[in-house]
Order: structure tokens, then C-alpha cells, then sequence
């Protein structure tokens, strides 16, 4: 859907921080100053929306997973909500270090949740004694409040979205490391250089986040659903391919014997 410049407004997308907390290279993506406060061009941030959501898109028809990270207390509601809308991994809780450069780790993790379930479906939790059954409910709780959201992230992911660059340098850092594209609401105080797709807006505020959230997710889901009618169509033309005919063995010729005269 077309991004509005009045819908971000109202949002209040174009509130910056304070003139003196700015970092010089959003220069490009400032309009002006207001009462010591710096303002973020609308237009600008229209534009990038949409250069973002077409990138986003395409890497979710692709069938890749983004994984959106978002732990400050104004996003994490909104990115779970919003992320989970649309089935993709999230992280709202401390970003688990060495969550893409040490993956194999993470997914040992995960596993152990799956094993801790299957203990509890097929009776073997309740063999434990009461002292370690309290251990494993809490390892599983543990687990699940810091993984539970990326149980079904078999793979690295094809992207990264953040919330505020500044407080998730960690899985900024990570992802540069590994070449995953990094999409990023960027505020006027962050170097926008750090991520591939900057998206200039005000990332403290819940109504901000999320408008940027309500487009973004938007557009994965269009790329989400370009892929489903992909796979159907490409199904219903398999069934409805006539079988090619069997071909025909030729008759085997008989020799003939030539009189010589």
C-alpha cells in the first residue's frame, strides 16, 4: 500500500532527538530544527518505506525468513504483535548473544525446548523427581521467553529489521558479519552507514513504530502471498499436464535376402 506523508505525520514518524544528540550523517534525512529538536523529511521517509518493503517483499516470495529485532519497552509489544501477524521470528526479549554467528548453539537450545515437550507428552517428565521437575520448568520457561519466537527459524535469516540501531548494536554487529541485509527504523541520534535499508524515523515512539511496522509487515505479507500463488499454480499445472503417450516400438524389420543374379 502507498505511504502517505499526512498518515506519518499524524504518527509522529518526523519527531527527531535533540539537535546536540544528532549524528551528522542523517543530515540527508532532516528537514529542519524546531525548538532544539530536529525534524525528519516525511518525504524521505516515504520513499525509503517503499524501497524497503519492495526488498522485504521479494525476500519473503523467496521464501526466506526476516527475523525482527526489537527489545526497548515502546516495540516489543508492537513487533510481536505485528511479526507474529504474519508468522516471522522475532526477538523482544535480551538479544541472545551470538544468535546468528554462533547458530548452531541457538538451535541446540531450541531443540532442547522440543525434547523438554516430548518428556511431558510421552510421561518420562513425571519419572523426575519433584526437585528436577521444578529445574526443567523453569529451563523450559527461561527458554521460552528468550526463544520462543524463533522455534521455527530452521535457517540463518534472509533479513534483519531493527528497532532503534543504537540499542541492538549486538545483532547489528552480527548480521554485518554474516552479510545479512539489515532493514532498520533509523532516529536522527544513529549512523545511518550501519544498515543497508534506513528507514528515517522516530523510534521511541509506540504510534511511530508502529505505522513503520503496519507498512513493512504490509509488504512482506504481499511477498508472502506472491509465493503461495506461486506454489499453486505451479501445483494445479503438474496436475493438469497430459501424460505424454507412451511411444510405440517400431516393428522389427525383416531381413530380406537378395538374389544375386
Amino acid at each position: 500500500m502507498a505511504v502517505e506523508v499526512k498518515e506519518l505525520l499524524e504518527a509522529g514518524v518526523h519527531f527527531g532527538h535533540l539537535t546536540r544528540k544528532w549524528d551528522p550523517n542523517m543530515a540527508p534525512y532532516v528537514y529542519m530544527e524546531r525548538n532544539g529538536i530536529h525534524i525528519i523529511n516525511l518525504y524521505k521517509t516515504a520513499a525509503k518505506i517503499d524501497e524497503a518493503g519492495a526488498a522485504l517483499a521479494k525476500i519473503a516470495a523467496s521464501g526466506r525468513k526476516i527475523l525482527f529485532v526489537a527489545t526497548k519497552k515502546q516495540a516489543k509489544d508492537i513487533v510481536a504483535e505485528k511479526a507474529g501477524e504474519i508468522n516471522m521470528p522475532y526477538i523482544t526479549e535480551r538479544w541472545p548473544g551470538g544468535m546468528l554467528t554462533n547458530f548452531v548453539t541457538i538451535r541446540k537450545a531450541v531443540k532442547k525446548m522440543a525434547s523438554i515437550d516430548r518428556m511431558k507428552k510421552d510421561g518420562t517428565f513425571m519419572t523426575l523427581s519433584k526437585k528436577e521437575r521444578l529445574q526443567v520448568d523453569r529451563l523450559r520457561a527461561k527458554l521460552e521467553k528468550n526463544l520462543g519466537s524463533i522455534t521455527d527459524m530452521t535457517r540463518l535469516p534472509g533479513a534483519l529489521f531493527v528497532v532503534d540501531i543504537k540499542r541492538e548494536h549486538i545483532a547489528i554487529k552480527e548480521a554485518q558479519k554474516l552479510n545479512i541485509p539489515i532493514f532498520a527504523m533509523v532516529d536522527t541520534n544513529s549512523d545511518p552507514r550501519q544498515v543497508d535499508y534506513v528507514i528515517p524515523a522516530n523510534d521511541d515512539a509506540s504510534k511511530s513504530i508502529d505505522k513503520i511496522l503496519t507498512h513493512v509487515t504490509s509488504a512482506i505479507s504481499e511477498g508472502l502471498a506472491e509465493r503461495k500463488a506461486e506454489k499453486e499454480a505451479a501445483a494445479s499445472s503438474k496436475e493438469e499436464a497430459p501424460k505424454a503417450p507412451k511411444a510405440k516400438k517400431a516393428p522389427a524389420k525383416k531381413a530380406v535376402a537378395e538374389e544375386e543374379e
